[in-house]
């Protein structure tokens, strides 16, 4: 198979391997990848053919573009013997057509006069066919990457032009042009990277059942599958009287940000439910995991508790008769607002794993997103369910603290062990207090109080000073900080 050189954005870089991997399982494609360091925007992978490339390129949103790759070296004598060697077999093919050659320097800069003398360096190519900036049949690009502020760039490649990414469409869903959003919808770059991972398709079913203002599943929508969501708050799904934003009137809502962008018709609509009284049919018994899975994936962005704690429907203490019959009486009410308790964060946790493994077609994914301490030393603690694979765990870092975006794998039942269920049975924390059913909410606090006082305290022990691109000490080193 040949190499292609993927030009990468150098950012979220912990997620653009996990994304072009998963593109390739949508494609139902083979990629293996034969060079990616996290601090390069350039990543070799093998793929079956350019039809391939494009299949898998179309959709990603961590990259800019996919080529051919005709060579690479650590400096430019090395590069044109690696052209020679690998693509002169090819350069017949276009010695006549409009063509182009540019430069992409990372790191690094050259003026007018070096990159005309670097294109030229490679007339041996034989292309005699016009040069055209614009709809160029062929394009051609060298890309010099450069160690950090070093004058002479580390290593080179050059590659032919096979397909754009589909990064510029982070534009159109650009939560400064959607007509509805909350104070925590997520940046649509990132949404729309979810969908991605949970390999959203067309013919696919998905759902969040933390919706919000909807913005997963409009990502979902985008890449062609149809979607559904629900959220405690029905408010959020059903919108406010108006918009703040200049020169929009009337009501907006979730299903109206659908119509926003064309996508009303893969749009199921949404209810009212939290996840441990979901209305979704669950299929299990005592000695196996689930039967007749229906969904083929499920995104969300789980509350995480730290403004106000986690709730669920239901009341802290046991109701008389009188109580119960009230609220049994009036929950069709318009106006009713149903009753909520504090809920632990690490069962949350739990509980959308075991929904996951309860709703989810074989090989369905889910991919959700979770805090954690923003520390090296720490050992992540990662959810995990004896029905799922984690299939990825992307970080994005924060100036004091971090999240993660976590892929999981439905297994087929074949894989699953006797007695799964039982196995994935836990003890949570106890109490009726937010702070109690929440150890990330309080360690959250905690360390940023602890965060303040070694900033503002004077000659403090250097040792235990806060370094903002690695986190805090103090409470978040503790690994329970992180579930």
């Amino acid at each position: 198979m040949p190499d292609y050189l993927v030009r990468l954005v150098q950012m979220h870089e912990s997620f653009r391997q996990a994304e072009l991997q998963a593109l390739a399982d949508v494609a139902e494609l083979s990629i293996e990848f034969v060079k990616y360091d996290n601090d390069s925007p350039f990543c070799i992978v093998r793929l079956p053919s350019d039809s391939a490339a494009e299949a898998i390129i179309s959709r990603s949103l961590l990259s800019q573009g996919i080529y051919e790759l005709w060579g690479q070296g650590a400096t430019y004598d090395a590069l044109h013997n690696s052209v020679k060697d690998i693509s002169s077999a090819k350069w017949a093919q276009y010695g006549s057509v409009p063509f182009r050659f540019t430069l992409d320097c990372f790191r690094g800069t050259r003026d007018q006069t070096q990159q005309r003398d670097i294109i030229e360096s490679f007339s041996y190519l034989g292309f005699n066919g016009p040069i055209r900036m614009r709809d160029a049949d062929a394009s051609f690009k060298v890309f010099e990457e450069y160690a950090d502020k070093a004058p002479e760039p580390m290593y080179l490649y050059l590659g032919r032009f096979v397909a754009a990414s589909g990064r510029d469409v982070k534009t159109t869903y650009d939560l400064k042009k959607r007509h509805y959003i909350s104070t925590t919808s997520m940046d649509a770059e990132l949404a729309l990277v979810t969908a991605n991972m949970a390999l959203a398709a067309p013919g696919k079913l998905f759902y969040d059942p933390f919706m919000g203002t909807g913005g997963f599943p409009i990502a979902c929508a985008h890449f062609g599958a149809v979607v559904c969501g629900s959220d405690i708050d029905g408010r959020s799904i059903r919108g406010t009287g108006g918009s703040a934003r200049k020169g929009q009137t009337g009501k907006f809502d979730v299903r109206g940000n659908f119509k926003q962008y064309g996508l009303e018709s893969q749009y199921l609509g949404a209810f009212v439910s939290d996840l441990t009284n979901t209305p979704f049919r669950l299929f299990q018994h005592s000695n196996a995991p689930s039967r007749g899975g229906y969904l083929d994936g499920i995104v969300c962005d789980p509350p995480y508790g730290i403004r106000e704690g986690l709730k669920v429907l239901g009341t802290r203490d046991m109701l008389n008769d009188q109580e119960r019959t009230t609220h049994q009486n009036r929950y069709k009410d318009a106006g009713y607002i149903p009753p909520k308790k504090p809920y632990s964060f690490t069962a949350i946790q739990d509980d959308i794993l075991a929904f996951a493994a309860a709703t989810l077609v074989e090989n369905g994914r889910l991919s959700m997103w979770m805090p954690t301490a923003n520390d090296e030393d720490i050992e992540l603690v990662i959810p995990t369910h004896p029905c799922l694979d984690v299939v990825s765990v992307c970080v994005q870092p924060f100036n004091k603290w971090s999240r993660r975006l976590l892929t999981y794998r439905r297994k087929a039942d074949s894989e699953i062990p006797a007695g799964a269920l039982e196995m994935a049975k836990k003890e949570y924390e106890k109490g009726v207090r937010a702070d109690e059913l929440n150890n990330f909410r309080r360690k959250y606090f905690e360390g940023f109080k602890e965060f303040e006082r070694q900033r503002q305290a004077p000659g403090g022990d250097p040792a235990k000073q806060v370094d903002g691109a690695k986190g805090i000490t103090g409470p978040w080193r503790e690994k329970n900080g992180s579930s």
